[in-house]
């Protein structure tokens, strides 16, 4: 005895090594004398489905007559029947829950298709697949998390061509990272748009930071425009590229090596859709570049998300270093000095990686690292201001230099998101600042150490 898989059968089906002579359940050559099929399933057998197609089943009662001669070669199998109505009987199962969805025709061995992806385009260079301009809360809440640190690493999608609304041959190319986050915001703002989407691998890298990497370059541009046959796809030979990508492509470059034409499009993707009805002449609105509130504000969670690790090492020390005393080490002192210690640090932290983005264009001065001194001493003032009378006078300016230096370190994480600064100016501020940051640092530790001893 045997039990097989039908496809579109849930379940298995029994076939016996040969013909039984007993009772069958109905005289139709898929039937056999075991009698172990249920009533639903020898209806399902011998669904109206099947009948419509004109292969001799009806939908009758289960019977139990082996003893009526069947002329079995007017009938037909399951086997036979199945290719000719492949959905015969998806709708049905003799058991368990339904089936769900069949598969897309779209999708291929060892691939995953992405939701954002809608369908496909047939171009002479191959189907091209065309991605939604909604986004979906899945999308929203992995932008969250991103923004927070987790699966940063992960936020890519695949470099090639993509194609939004009914794009044909005459539709703009727009070139674009394959950040996720960017992608994502460029394919929001091109709702109601007919056009191409050019993704270059930049390794998960946004616009900006991929210019200044060398990921996002002539050559990567001439090697996606070839590698997806772009020439096949459009008519016309022109590239819109966003304007935060002028500082690691050379329109000249792109235009030998890929035979292209750069046409340089807006800063933000919100101004895409008024850049193509304004037939791809930027305002000088287009052209400016801003770091408002509400951008200063989206980075401070991604500047957070790197500090857990560095923290648990630095809040070790601080116990540590606050323990060391006239009595070598004490355990007491550790705990109620390193509590402070330890504050110190968390303002230094806020005022850094918090108030200096938050306050930046009132804070004085123009260097990130001075700036972010300039918060750490206010806002450890304010702390020294609280913890006054439990501490011992050589503390205080201790705990107010660790504020500072903390401060300035984080606050010039934030040079590379503004149009404050270059890299070299980013550089040549780096080059400064960390040398005073450590030094700081190292005067922190001998007037902590040093007023367990004077105290």
């Amino acid at each position: 005895m045997t039990f097989i898989n039908v496809p579109g059968l849930a379940g298995k089906l029994y076939v016996p090594d040969g013909r039984p002579p007993g009772s069958k359940k109905h005289p139709c050559r898929d039937c056999f004398g075991c009698q172990q099929c249920s009533d639903d399933r020898c209806s399902l057998c011998r669904s109206e489905t099947m009948a419509a197609a004109g292969r001799g089943y009806d939908r009758g009662k289960p019977m139990r007559d082996g003893k009526r001669n069947i002329n079995y070669a007017s009938t037909v199998t399951v086997r036979e029947i199945l290719p000719t109505v492949p959905q015969a009987i998806s709708s049905e199962t003799c058991c368990g829950p339904p089936p769900p969805p069949a598969s897309s025709s779209n999708e291929r061995p060892g691939y995953r298709l992405l939701p954002f992806v809608a369908g496909f385009i047939d171009t002479p260079a191959g189907p091209v697949p065309r991605v939604a301009t909604a986004l979906t809360p899945a999308d929203r809440i992995g932008a969250a998390a991103v923004r927070c640190g987790i699966g940063r690493n992960r936020c890519a999608i695949a470099p090639g061509l993509y194609a939004v609304g009914a794009a044909s041959a005459d539709s703009p190319v727009l070139v674009t990272a394959n950040y996720k986050l960017t992608f994502d915001t460029l394919r929001r703002e091109l709702a109601g748009v007919d056009a191409w989407v050019l993704v270059l691998d930049t390794r998960g890298v946004n616009v900006w930071c991929a210019a200044g990497k060398n990921l996002f370059s002539h050559d990567e541009i001439a090697l996606r425009v070839q590698r997806t046959r772009l020439e096949q796809v459009v008519r016309h030979r022109r590239l819109i590229l966003p304007q935060l990508a002028a500082t690691g492509v050379s329109a000249r470059q792109v235009r030998k090596k890929s035979g292209f034409e750069v046409v340089w499009g807006p800063v933000r993707a919100g101004d895409i859709q008024d850049f193509l009805r304004n037939g791809m002449q930027a305002e000088q609105a287009m052209r400016r570049v801003t770091f408002t509130f509400g951008e200063r504000l989206v980075l401070v969670p991604v500047e957070l998300s790197f500090l857990p690790k560095p923290t648990a090492v630095i809040l070790a020390a601080l116990f540590f270093l606050s323990g060391i005393g006239g009595g070598i080490f004490s355990f007491d002192a550790a705990w109620a000095r390193g509590l402070s210690a330890a504050a110190a640090y968390a303002a230094g932290v806020f005022a850094g990686a918090v108030a200096t983005p938050v306050l930046l264009p009132w804070i004085p001065g123009c260097a990130f690292a001075l700036k972010g001194a300039l918060a750490g001493t206010a806002v450890g003032a304010l702390l020294i201001f609280f913890l006054r009378t439990g501490l011992h006078a050589a503390e205080l300016p201790a705990l107010l230099v660790l504020a500072a230096a903390v401060s300035s370190y984080l606050a010039m994480n934030f040079t590379g998101s503004t149009p404050f600064t270059s890299p070299s100016g980013v550089e040549k501020e780096m080059r400064r600042a960390i040398p005073l940051q450590a030094a700081a640092l190292l005067v922190f530790v001998l007037a902590w150490v040093g007023s367990a001893f004077a105290g």
